[in-house]
């Protein structure tokens, strides 16, 4: 069992050393053998040598354990310092293919950036960011990946006593926005172009060593972020707490806190328990995706240009294509989920005005997509289906036959859009009181087995699986969760 620790490569003032506290049983949950194989990781991993590492038991002889400093907006306000104050770095995993993967702890004690907490995590927060992560990756959205979650035979204290966990994450990378914000809003100008250089050289990522390399930089990080807003939106995701500190400087989803999905389309829907002016709402995610890539840009200047007033130009040349590149993606992903052609403008605007339909009418997203894939070319008792979802089943109607029209200009059967359609619109979601349920069966028993059914129903969410309809729907009133708590 080998690993590598490339990030001690970079200045000293990005990480500090950190040691895992032991604790008192700790015992597997679950170990994601699927990933370990898909990363070529050691047989050993899982093992119970994998698990003494694992949680903190003892550590790989090199390279040592570390935990990463970074800044961030928080909400909008700036914080100097926060860093890893519940997770450490175990090193990085390289695949036959070149790309490397970091192995994180998260729950495994405190570290020189707890700011007095005790860097541990209840059972809940591991359970809902294990399955956050599976579910994410298996609906094709760049994300952070869990290999494992571990019970430690502890008990923690939050607002009551609660047991306890370790997740073991992996992530392509754990820099972050902030990370830039930490070097660079200290002056420290070499230290921020020697962590550029290490992303784009250790990520391998499609810059040319030729020109500026600080605007090609921040123009990729751009388009991915317009990308992945995109496509977390398309699915309903609101990740709930988009402080710069948790965002991936490679645009995949990290930090899963107070995140949940949509079950009535809502457009202003907030579920984070922190954020009470609904600055992350669903809605609201492209305009901080921007305002948050405006932070990156002030960490870049000095690498854009030596002249302070062109670098801002350059910048915000770039910037100023994000909302245009996010509408492009999402535009293309919704035509795309109501079976249309996202290059015709007709089929766009149709495609569009359902999301308006749904929202006046209290429609469930996920239901709203994948129902509107058995509807056929005429009018069929499948239409009802579909219509019950909506308060008023006439507004569907009419946007139908607009539909209807649009799917006559292209050359294909029923049969072949559905299969086309479903390949796009999931049957399952982790609904938030699906989620809420192995959570609190985990926290209240120690029984993972929802846990578990869930994550192998959410491992494959475009099947139909007539063996788990009862958890295709929305919620009943009773088991509506209106409010997600941060993992802390």
């Amino acid at each position: 069992m080998k690993l590598d620790q490339t990030l001690t490569t970079l200045p000293e003032l990005f990480y500090a050393p950190a040691t895992p506290t032991a604790v008192a049983s700790p015992s597997w949950v679950i170990f994601n053998q699927d990933l370990a194989e898909a990363c070529q990781l050691e047989t050993q991993w899982h093992s119970p040598e994998g698990l003494a590492i694992l949680s903190g038991q003892r550590t790989l002889a090199s390279p040592p354990p570390i935990a990463l400093a970074y800044s961030g907006h928080q909400f909008g306000h700036w914080v100097p310092l926060l860093g890893d104050g519940r997770a450490l770095l175990l090193g990085q995993h390289q695949d036959r293919q070149g790309q490397w993967w970091d192995i994180q702890l998260k729950g495994s004690g405190p570290t020189p950036f707890s700011r007095n907490g005790d860097g541990r995590s209840s059972i809940g927060p591991v359970v809902r960011e294990y399955l956050a992560c599976e579910a994410m990756a298996a609906l094709g959205i760049p994300t952070t990946r869990a290999l494992a979650a571990i019970s430690t035979g502890e008990s923690v204290q939050r607002t009551t006593t609660e047991p306890g966990g370790i997740l073991v994450r992996m992530a392509r990378s754990h820099i972050r926005i902030g990370t830039f914000e930490w070097v660079a809003r200290q002056g420290h100008t070499e230290a921020t172009q020697a962590l550029l250089d290490y992303v784009i050289t250790h990520h391998r990522l499609p810059i040319s060593a030729d020109g500026n390399q600080a605007l090609a930089f921040y123009q990729w990080v751009i388009s991915e972020t317009a990308s992945l807003i995109a496509q977390w939106m398309s699915v309903g995701f609101i990740h709930g707490v988009m402080n710069t500190d948790n965002c991936s400087i490679l645009a995949d989803t990290i930090d899963y806190g107070p995140f949940g999905f949509l079950d009535a389309f809502i457009p202003d829907q907030v579920y984070s328990s922190i954020d009470q002016g609904g600055r992350y709402a669903y809605q609201q995610q492209p305009a901080i995706a921007t305002w948050n890539l405006a932070r990156l840009a002030e960490c870049l200047l000095p690498l854009i240009d030596t002249d302070p007033d062109q670098a801002r130009t350059q910048a915000q040349e770039a910037l100023a294509h994000f909302p245009n590149l996010f509408q492009s993606h999402f535009q293309q992903r919704i035509t795309q989920k109501v079976g249309l052609d996202p290059n015709q403008t007709r089929h766009v605007k149709t495609a569009m005005a359902y999301l308006d339909v749904m929202a006046d009418n209290d429609a469930d997203m996920t239901l709203a997509f994948r129902r509107l894939g058995h509807v056929q070319r005429q009018t069929s008792r499948n239409d009802e289906r579909l219509l019950v979802l909506f308060d008023d089943p006439q507004a569907v109607d009419q946007w139908l036959i607009q539909w209807r029209q649009c799917l006559d200009t292209l050359a294909e059967d029923d049969g072949y859009r559905r299969q086309r359609m479903d390949s796009v619109n999931p049957a399952f979601i982790l609904r938030n009181h699906l989620a809420q349920e192995a959570v609190d069966t985990a926290i209240d028993s120690l029984d993972f087995s929802m846990m578990k059914k869930l994550n192998r129903l959410l491992s494959r969410p475009f099947d139909d699986h007539p063996e788990h309809q009862h958890w295709a729907g929305p919620p009943d009133p009773s088991q509506r969760v209106l409010t997600t708590f941060c993992g802390t």
